[in-house]
């Protein structure tokens, strides 16, 4: 993914910057193998997608709750030493994320948006989507309590790429195409900092009505003289 990526204005570049290093993520990749915890480890891709979706969320949720829901379970890791290390590259990715968001930027996503022969990457996108809404998930209440049809309709795009609601068709025919598909998961970085926004921006308050504009008692007034 290049360095920048240009938002829905022409004239404005957004910087779009990674959470971890390339080191730290190759280390994630080998330490969250089946090979290593087993069938049920989420994988490097999952586990992005799942801690960006906590950076973005309304609430902090503390690792405690995170952790099991992440693995499904306490992750069997072989030393206490190796389970410090995992957890805090995780928590790093988490927060690393965050402050991006915060300044603005775009999260660089562990994938290439256009689609190979293989499926590697419709697989990749599909995973990171899926765990986005695992983490959407842990404190759904709380990400749908404002303006709920405005957080649905930017959930969407994570909802349809995600594969959990291929059982709906509505969702399903939205990625049947590749060129759609495509156009969707472009959109992630930014529908992720739209989310954040939303959730850290105030709405606006209701404007005073202007000095002059007729009052309802007023009208109600004249009504009742008839």
């Amino acid at each position: 993914m290049s360095d920048s990526q240009e938002s829905g204005t022409p004239d404005e570049a957004i910087d779009s910057r990674p959470p971890l290093d390339d080191d730290a993520l190759a280390r994630l990749d080998e330490s969250l193998s089946p090979e290593t915890l087993g069938e049920d480890a989420p994988d490097v891709i999952t586990a992005h997608g799942f801690l960006v979706a906590l950076a973005v969320a309304p609430n902090p949720i503390p690792a405690k709750r995170w952790v099991p829901e992440l693995f499904d379970g306490e992750p069997a890791f072989d030393s206490d030493a190796e389970r410090d290390e995992i957890l805090a590259l995780l928590e790093a990715l988490k927060v690393n994320a965050g402050d991006i968001l915060e300044r603005g930027n775009w999260v660089e996503l562990p994938f290439d948006t256009e689609l190979d022969e293989t499926g590697d990457t419709a697989a990749a996108i599909e995973d990171w989507c899926a765990g986005f809404m695992l983490g959407v998930f842990l404190d759904e209440s709380a990400w749908f309590a404002q303006d709920e049809a405005h957080v649905a309709a930017l959930l969407l795009p994570f909802m349809a790429l995600s594969g959990l609601f291929d059982d709906e068709p509505e969702m399903s025919e939205m990625v049947d195409d590749d060129a759609q598909f495509t156009t969707l998961a472009g959109q992630l970085p930014e529908l992720t900092l739209d989310l954040y926004l939303h959730f850290r921006i105030p709405p606006e308050p209701p404007k005073p009505a202007t000095k002059g504009s007729p009052k309802r008692n007023s009208r109600r007034g004249g009504r009742g003289k008839r």
